[in-house]
């Protein structure tokens, strides 16, 4: 009888440890790759010196180089830490349209 209950009582932990580790892991995974707050490793770049060709070597056609434009816009004001981020995914449930009236 004992091992009945012994099984029994160790069922019933395991379940509540996955329910307990199911309802709290998923804000643990959300935070793995950090906040849109913290620093990227691609805000750190910095620019590099131009190509230097070898001699007797042509230099490649930069005509049709990528232009960017300069930037005229003000700054966006500051975002705080509690501010939600602004690269948040759009909703799942898309609404769908009534269908045409004939």
């Amino acid at each position: 009888m004992s091992t009945s209950f012994s099984t029994s009582y160790r069922l019933a932990l395991l379940g509540l440890l996955v329910a307990a580790t199911g309802l709290s892991g998923c804000q643990h995974i959300r935070n793995l790759g950090g906040t849109c707050h913290d620093t990227k490793p691609y805000m750190k770049a910095k620019s590099i010196a131009p190509l230097k060709i070898p001699p007797g070597l042509d230099t490649p056609d930069s005509s049709n180089a990528l232009k960017i434009p300069a930037l005229n816009t003000p700054a966006p004001p500051a975002r705080g830490k509690k501010d939600p981020c602004l690269d948040a995914p759009p909703p799942f449930n898309v609404p769908k349209k009534p269908p045409p009236q004939a």
